[in-house]
């Protein structure tokens, strides 16, 4: 895990904080203990990697409520929910809400430990994903109408002669343009263009069904 990765524990009690601690601790782990969803929030920056080790009950809330807290402020931070009172409707709406896990206590601290590796390293991975999804959405802007169109018919796997009859142009016309995508994706192929443009899309929308 990189140094800045950082184990967040929301638990009310001051015994279970300490003890998540220690083991935490024992791991090589950087934690942060909150007794409360509201002390969390206080001091909580979107932008530090890590997850989120999260009580159900709460002394004046449900560890719920803070996780639909986080889920409306578009939070990426993975959840995993811990609970010594689980029922089927509890997990149900926390695995919809976007928890990564769902635990009973006391779970083994092996067990423990397996599902939050897992869990920092799906936040290391979805961050990457943003962004270099930022950094391809910065370059298509670069894009002139023509030059977005030209690599449309090139990601629908249209040859510079298809597109050249499409568009109603010379082939010399479009292999200029298509130069001139190219560099400005900064790509060196055809090939590696509709990877990268697809393979941006498939995150897009599994970012909006999730």
């Amino acid at each position: 895990m990189t140094p800045d990765t950082t184990v967040f524990v929301v638990d009310d009690n001051v015994g279970v904080r300490n003890s998540l601690r220690a083991l935490l601790e024992s791991a090589g782990l950087a934690v942060e203990t909150y007794a409360s969803g509201e002390e969390f929030l206080a001091a909580y920056d979107p932008e530090r990697l890590g997850c989120l080790v999260l009580d159900v009950r709460l002394h004046k809330s449900s560890g719920l409520d803070l996780q639909d807290e986080l889920r409306r402020r578009k939070a990426m931070l993975p959840i995993i929910v811990l609970t010594g009172h689980g029922n089927v409707p509890t997990s149900v709406r926390a695995m919809k809400a976007g928890a990564v896990d769902f635990l009973q206590k006391p779970t083994p601290p092996k067990l423990l430990l397996e599902r939050i590796r897992a869990a920092l390293d799906s936040d290391r991975q979805a961050r990457e994903v943003t962004t270099e999804r930022a950094v391809v959405m910065q370059r298509l802007s670069g894009l002139t109408p023509r030059e977005r169109e030209v690599m449309e018919l090139l990601v629908a796997g249209m040859t510079s002669k298809e597109i050249a009859v499409a568009m109603k142009v010379s082939v010399r016309t479009v292999e200029g343009h298509r130069r001139m995508v190219l560099a400005k994706m900064n790509v060196s192929s055809a090939a590696q263009l509709v990877r990268t443009v697809l393979s941006i899309r498939q995150a897009g929308s599994q970012r909006r069904s999730s």
